[in-house]
């Protein structure tokens, strides 16, 4: 029998648990910096050294947390679920916790690549992409090609090249499970929108959620404790 396919959006809140901080619920900051001095593709501009340390200091953290419930349970699906994790997180926790098929909007903290590829001019091609692991990079590590090496992340002001991915598997999905996210961050927010008509969508999240839609149903807890309620409710079915 064909499984059924489950999209599962998640958001800062999934790995808030873990110890990761999110920067939407404090004023804009992310662990006590502006988001627009090391979020953004004009911070870089400004100040790349400064960004390079913040990511350093991001790769040094995520080293040191692991994944939490809701990570496991979400990789759990699997083996019921053909399930797709499109991720906002850039951590690597939801590949800890055992889920196979994940599209990171927002790039990876793991990895880095030349600050002239991956872009509009090469049709975002991740060719020259690679993975550091927890490593650190600084002002004059380059690239083969010598260009200066970046965060392999997709800041404020860049397009979010994996979007056109993440809506096919929203369309194709059977179900869908938003976990940890205020759906205020664009292109991310609008996914849900693609689900079919008669998709039910589940939202996990302590907090109200901003959005109005007959097939939504609103599991108001934090991710670990909405997972569990979600397993018991599929169980139900």
């Amino acid at each position: 029998m064909k499984k059924k396919k489950i999209a599962v959006l998640t958001g800062a809140g999934v790995s808030a648990e873990s110890g990761i901080s999110t920067f939407r619920d404090s004023d804009g900051l992310w662990e006590n910096y502006n988001v627009q001095e090391v979020a953004s593709i004009d911070g870089w501009y400004r100040n790349p050294g400064l960004m390079l340390d913040f990511y350093n200091a991001r790769r040094a953290q995520l080293a040191t947390v692991k994944p939490n419930g809701a990570h496991l349970l979400i990789a759990a699906l699997e083996k019921d679920y053909d399930v797709t994790v499109v991720t906002q997180n850039v951590d690597n926790l939801h590949e800890r916790a055992g889920s196979t098929r994940i599209i990171h909007l927002h790039g990876e903290l793991t990895k880095v690549r030349p600050e002239n590829c991956c872009n509009e001019m090469d049709g975002f091609s991740e060719a020259s992409v690679f993975d550091i692991g927890y490593g650190e990079i600084h002002i004059g590590d380059t690239a083969p090609n010598g260009a200066q090496l970046r965060p392999h992340i997709v800041w404020f002001g860049e397009a979010v090249p994996k979007i056109e991915k993440a809506i096919e598997e929203v369309e194709k999905a059977d179900i869908m499970l938003i976990v940890g996210t205020s759906l205020q961050v664009y292109p991310a927010a609008g996914l849900y929108r693609y689900a079919g008509p008669d998709t039910p969508i589940y939202i996990i999240d302590p907090k109200e959620v901003p959005v109005h839609d007959s097939r939504i149903t609103h599991i108001k807890d934090v991710a670990t404790k909405g997972m569990e309620e979600f397993k018991n409710i599929l169980q139900m079915k």
